[in-house]
């Protein structure tokens, strides 16, 4: 039997270490992600980075440490898809991009821990657990910064209610008007509104945006024929 002629307790032992360190490490990053009611919570990070050590630990002990570095690169990429699995795109929102960095970032744990570099595997944990809860304060302090218009790159809706027996007519000067301003339309739609009105909605080409300036470009569309109400709106873009 293969099992017999390649049975190794020292290597056994090695292996359990391996695992067990990735296990508690897991555990470690899964414990917070769980106490933040994550999609990915304890578990999930666990069997992550227990996977990953065994699947480098296997490499190692069957084709070296070449076969180990081609294993950690297939690893990357695998949790690379488990992780997008957990992203999930609410309007213009995009929700989970945290936890999928996480579970990528457990998977590093796990590759170290593998590689019988149980050092390195706790040193990779504690930046993720920094991260993840010394950097919580600034995000929200920075979450709570107003958006400077002038200076921010974002995403720009121009929203018009119009008489629906108009619309099409406005959408098209809507268009004009803004490229006389200089915010070209990236898209633009129009939305069943109440009764006998229609929403159209222009969102600009991706740019920088002077408020004064789009103001001005507002009021011009508000004197359009049939226009009953013109606002603007702004969102930070997704990176």
């Amino acid at each position: 039997m293969q099992f017999i002629e390649t049975f190794n307790l020292t290597a056994l032992l090695d292996t359990f270490v391996s695992l067990l360190g990735a296990f508690l490490l897991g555990t470690l990053i899964g414990v917070e992600r769980q106490y933040r009611q994550r999609s990915a919570g304890l578990r999930t990070n666990v069997l992550v980075a227990v996977g990953a050590a065994a699947f480098v630990d296997l490499a190692l002990l069957i084709a070296g440490t070449d076969g180990a570095a081609r294993v950690i690169s297939y690893v990357v990429s695998g949790v690379g898809f488990l992780g997008a699995g957990v992203i999930m795109k609410d309007g213009g929102n995009v929700r989970g991009l945290n936890t999928a960095a996480t579970l990528w970032a457990s998977a590093a744990v796990g590759a170290c821990a593998g590689a019988d570099r149980l050092a390195e595997a706790g040193l990779v944990t504690v930046f993720i657990l920094a991260g993840n809860t010394l950097l919580h304060p600034l995000v929200n302090a920075i979450n709570r910064l107003p958006i400077d218009e002038g200076g921010s790159e974002a995403n720009y809706e121009v929203r018009v209610l119009a008489e629906t027996h108009l619309a099409p007519e406005i959408r098209e000067r809507i268009t004009d008007v803004l490229k006389q301003a200089k915010y070209p339309v990236a898209d633009i739609k129009m939305e069943p509104g109440t009764d006998d009105r229609t929403e159209i909605v222009a969102t600009l080409v991706s740019t920088t945006v002077d408020a004064q300036e789009l103001n001005a470009a507002a009021g011009a569309v508000r004197r359009l024929a049939g226009v009953r109400r013109v606002s603007w709106e702004v969102s930070t873009l997704d990176s």
